[in-house]
């Protein structure tokens, strides 16, 4: 399991053996979220709206770091 980045209490991360299309899971406490990384479109999340308005700002400014790293990866 891959993790991006640790930061404000969230971790960024994908799973070694993930799928299209591209995209990233955030973990906070107990609760997460599935953003695709080319669109920042929220596939899933149980976080509280701030913490995904927090977490989406988060993704949009790694999100071309997150994507070299999702291809990298997967040798895409």
């Amino acid at each position: 399991m891959p993790t991006l980045l640790y930061l404000n209490g969230f971790k960024f991360f994908f799973y070694a053996n993930d799928h299209l299309p591209a995209h990233v899971h955030v973990l906070k406490g107990e609760r997460w979220a599935k953003i695709e990384l080319v669109t920042l479109s929220v596939s899933y999340s149980t976080l509280k709206n701030q913490e995904l308005r927090e977490c989406l700002k988060i993704v949009g400014s790694h999100q071309s770091e997150f994507l070299e790293k999702w291809n990298a990866w997967f040798r895409r």
